[in-house]
């Protein structure tokens, strides 16, 4: 059993040995938002965008920086089973720094209104049209059992797609779709300010949605 784990660990070495390393080197720190707390009001509040970004973000980027310390230890120590054991909260943790450092940029006090170029061009060919988009977008997100994400992803083959992700489960790893526009429904994400109605919510978020960043991801990902 010893030798046979002993096997694995040094087949998966070179790849758990730079994460590791990275961890070592490197620390997440709390992006700065592009805009001030009250910025999005009336449509997310100062208050809830005090706490999203100042408390449940910081967390997730302390919670990553202590989990890729961890990590660092357990390669150095060639202890599989723990970096194996890791791997959970690094993909929560990770995947909500990921997730919430997207969030921010997508978001505009001067957003709101239609895409324009290739994103429409794109939404258009993909949806019909951009309020079928929205439609299907705000179904899927109003959908998710529990917490978790809706997104327009963007895909290999050039195409647009609506994804749902659970929890902080980053898109592009989970699904390979790249992420330009995503509704974070957690709770923390909208419930001070719309109580349990998540519809009332996911409705409101694209009166600031950034279509300008949105439309620049795209490029990136092309």
């Amino acid at each position: 059993m010893l030798s046979s784990q002993r096997v694995r660990l040094a087949n998966l070495s070179p790849k758990i040995s730079s994460l590791g390393a990275a961890g070592a080197r490197l620390k997440h720190t709390l992006p700065d938002l592009p805009y001030d707390y009250n910025a999005l009001e009336p449509v997310i509040s100062n208050e809830i965008m005090q706490i999203h970004h100042q408390k449940h973000h910081q967390t997730y980027v302390d919670n990553l920086n202590a989990t890729e310390e961890k990590l660092a230890a357990a390669v150095a120590e060639n202890n599989l089973s723990q970096v194996i054991a890791l791997q959970p909260a690094l993909k929560f943790n990770g995947g909500g720094h990921i997730n919430h450092s997207i969030f921010w940029e997508i978001l505009s006090p001067n957003g709101g209104g239609t895409p324009t170029g290739d994103l429409l061009e794109l939404i258009k060919k993909d949806f019909g049209s951009f309020d079928n988009m929205k439609e299907e977008l705000t179904q899927a997100s109003v959908g998710i059992q529990g917490s978790g994400w809706g997104w327009l992803g963007y895909s290999k083959n050039g195409r647009l797609k609506i994804v749902t992700c659970a929890n902080q489960d980053p898109l592009q790893p989970t699904t390979g779709y790249f992420p330009l526009f995503g509704i974070d429904v957690w709770e923390h994400a909208y419930y001070l300010q719309y109580k349990n109605v998540r519809p009332d919510y996911v409705k409101a978020i694209f009166q600031v949605a950034n279509w300008e960043k949105v439309g620049e991801r795209l490029a990136n990902a092309r």
